[in-house]
């Protein structure tokens, strides 16, 4: 509570996060109009009482293809979040400990870093092929490398503790040193960096789906649904706009909420 009343945008924050999960999770329960449903009579039919949002090119309902395109986005981008956190947590505490791995994993991993996340996910995703699992391991594989330099990082600060340095000086096992107080210094950094690669997943699954290597048809995706929605942006705006403003609120939210638990949960600051 007391985080909550020294920092009360992380309650605005949350509450716009919470609203954003619950509509995709709940409003394809209860919108009685499915996002698969065409009719060539409501072909980009503006905003109105029956359709909110308005249709787009095929009579399709925007309002219920754009909460089933969120619910896509926040699932990919949370397996994405989950799979890079594991791998980068691992292997940042192998690579901030144990120096002799970390002379080669390192200089992997600045290769990899060399390149922008976004190209090396577009590549794998074109090599691999389309569909959900697939554009999960090319975001994760782009995304890890970033994760586990900030482990890494974070594990050299803490192990030049004075108690992790008498704790080796006095003989402890490291690898009951890495997961007793080693990752528990950790935790901080790490919560901050997924709040990052949640955005940034969020933002790169949309732009894949964009290019034609994501989220194919039929399956609704908000960055399909900007791309299909190009052709018509002069004469339906409608059609561009909704799935446009989700995708910067969500990542702008989850951006915001990055810098504020950084200033919460970093003792520096």
């Amino acid at each position: 509570m007391k985080i909550f009343k020294k920092h009360p945008a992380i309650i605005i924050e949350l509450s716009v996060l919470f609203i954003l999960f619950t509509a995709a999770v709940a409003a394809p329960l209860v919108y009685a109009v499915g996002p698969f449903e065409t009719s060539a009579e409501l072909r980009l039919t503006p905003p109105s009482l029956e359709h909110i949002f308005g249709t787009d090119e095929f009579g399709r309902d925007i309002l219920s293809r754009a909460c089933h395109g969120l619910r896509v986005s926040i699932a990919i981008s949370l397996s994405v979040v989950t799979l890079t956190t594991a791998t980068g947590v691992v292997v940042g505490l192998i690579c901030g400990w144990f120096n002799k791995v970390d002379r080669i994993v390192s200089r992997i991993l600045d290769g990899f870093m060399a390149f922008p996340e976004i190209i090396l996910a577009i590549t794998l995703a074109a090599i691999w092929g389309a569909g959900e699992w697939n554009l999960i391991f090319a975001l994760s594989f782009a995304f890890f490398p970033k994760m586990t330099r900030v482990v890494r990082s974070s594990v050299l600060s803490v192990k030049a503790q004075e108690h992790i340095l008498s704790g080796r000086a006095a003989g402890a096992g490291s690898f009951g040193l890495i997961f007793r107080y080693v990752l528990p210094g950790c935790v901080s950094a790490i919560i901050v960096q997924a709040t990052f690669c949640f955005a940034s997943a969020f933002l790169s699954e949309a732009a894949l789906s964009f290019l034609g290597v994501g989220i194919k048809e039929p399956t609704p995706s908000l960055g399909g649904m900007v791309s299909a929605a190009r052709n018509y942006m002069t004469v339906a705006p409608w059609t561009i706009l909704i799935p446009g403003a989700i995708i910067m609120v969500t990542v702008l939210v989850l951006n915001i909420l990055g810098d504020s638990l950084r200033d919460v949960l970093d003792p520096r600051i």
